[in-house]
């Protein structure tokens, strides 16, 4: 009776075929690294052979080429290397946020020292910081107060952040963007 291939489930694709997963009839084979052998392209069943005599597993590693190729390893280590490498690569990524701060023409001068001061630690942490001023009722009248407000937030946070889209109006609201420089403050 024929051997015959178990098929793996669907759903975790990102894991390379090994030993009897591989489907290509010829594979070139990379032998270990402390083998000095050249690569060779021989049957799979050959390969898988080459493998089993090193007490290693037969990895697809590039399964485009043309033929695949194949290296002969440990693979619960090389899973282990693969999904390491992964999440040091997911740590040093930073996802920008937006934060919002939300003024009104006639904002206190504390609340604004103290909003400024959430704003700086937004910056300093990497996230771009949306400064909206929002005019009421008679409010509207005094939107040249509310660009003053955003320009001196900006003047404030100058040494932290560059002003990304300077400030409009939106309806009833007035509206900038900080970005971080990149530099750092403190």
């Amino acid at each position: 009776m024929a051997k015959t291939r178990r098929r793996r489930p669907r759903g975790n694709d990102d894991r390379p075929n090994a030993n009897e997963e591989i489907r290509a009839s010829k594979v070139r084979v990379v032998h270990p690294e402390d083998v000095e052998k050249e690569h060779e392209i021989v049957p799979i069943d050959r390969a898988l052979e080459i493998a089993e005599s090193y007490g290693l597993d037969l990895v697809e590693v590039a399964p485009n080429a043309k033929p695949p190729v194949c290296k002969v390893l440990d693979f619960g280590k090389y899973m282990y290397k693969k999904k390491k490498k992964e999440k040091e690569a997911k740590k040093k990524q930073h996802t920008v946020q937006v934060k919002e701060l939300r003024f009104r023409p006639n904002t206190d001068d504390h609340d604004l020292e103290f909003k400024t001061r959430h704003a700086r630690e937004f910056l300093e942490g990497g996230d771009k910081v949306k400064a909206t001023v929002q005019f009421r009722g008679r409010d509207m009248l005094y939107t040249e107060k509310g660009e003053e407000l955003l320009h001196d937030l900006a003047e404030e946070l100058d040494d932290v952040s560059e002003i990304e889209s300077k400030p409009n109006m939106e309806g009833r609201r007035m509206i900038m963007m900080l970005a971080p420089t990149g530099k750092g403050g403190s």
